[in-house]
């Protein structure tokens, strides 16, 4: 199926892809949504998160894939991303094998 893509600014994608993260075990919790939130203005995060909640799992793959060609990330800004994944993916002190699997697809993705 083809969906006609938005573009985003990079503030978007990189919170679209923190809810990604958030959402990597089916159980978003209060601290993860808190952490992403304080990264952007609650008018972008609401409108990024009706939109991320209304995608099918295909459809946020693919978005993040259109997008993420859109910009031109340097490595100091890759690391920084990269890092604030981990702090999500970590925030309930596991790694569970679905965020495993889903950081290893964001590293393919990303790079």
């Amino acid at each position: 199926m083809i969906t006609k893509i938005d573009r985003w600014t990079k503030p978007e994608l990189h919170i679209y892809i923190l809810l990604l993260c958030a959402n990597a075990d089916s159980n978003e919790t209060e601290v993860e949504i808190e952490m992403i939130k304080s990264k952007v203005d609650p008018e972008t995060f609401d409108k990024i998160y009706t939109e991320f909640k209304s995608d099918s799992e295909d459809v946020q793959f693919e978005k993040i894939d259109d997008n993420i060609q859109c910009h031109d990330y340097n490595n100091m800004e890759l690391a920084k991303f990269r890092q604030e994944i981990h702090e999500i993916f970590f925030s309930d002190g596991k790694f569970m094998m679905m965020e495993q699997n889903l950081n290893r697809i964001l590293d393919n993705i990303l790079y």
